[in-house]
């Protein structure tokens, strides 16, 4: 406010200025999720979600801000919503157990425990794959 002021008053005085565009540093997908993060932290699901959705938007293929919404949206009551966005996850990343497992979490809170039992297991056949991978002794979780 004070840099427009001052542009004001030195074209009332006849002098020639610039005006130069405010900076200000761009919404990357990073800072919008870890904004998401704090949200969740400070105990406010609803603004978390609409942070981590602005942090897919930036990024699709974000996966820490599609695991904050799943969250995030399970927080705040919206159950349909979290199975969605987790399945959204798990197509995302089809091989990785935590999303197998957010899916399944989310599904149980929704009350289709059938299909969180289905998702469970799917996250444990994936981590135990992980394993075998592994070479012998190393822990996969490290």
């Amino acid at each position: 406010m004070r840099h427009l002021l001052q542009a004001i008053a030195e074209l009332r005085n006849g002098s020639s200025f610039i005006l130069e565009p405010a900076v200000t540093e761009p919404h990357t997908a990073d800072s919008l999720a870890q904004q998401g993060l704090d949200l969740l932290a400070e105990g406010r699901p609803v603004e978390a979600a609409l942070a981590f959705r602005s942090a897919i938007a930036a990024d699709g293929s974000h996966v820490e801000a599609h695991h904050g919404l799943v969250r995030a949206l399970r927080d705040a009551g919206q159950l349909n919503q979290s199975v969605g966005a987790a399945m959204a996850l798990a197509t995302l990343t089809p091989n990785d157990p935590l999303a197998h497992a957010a899916l399944s979490i989310s599904l149980q809170h929704a009350g289709h425990i059938p299909q969180a039992e289905a998702a469970a297991a799917r996250a444990r056949v994936l981590e135990w794959k992980q394993q075998l991978q592994s070479p012998p002794g190393e822990d996969s979780l490290s």
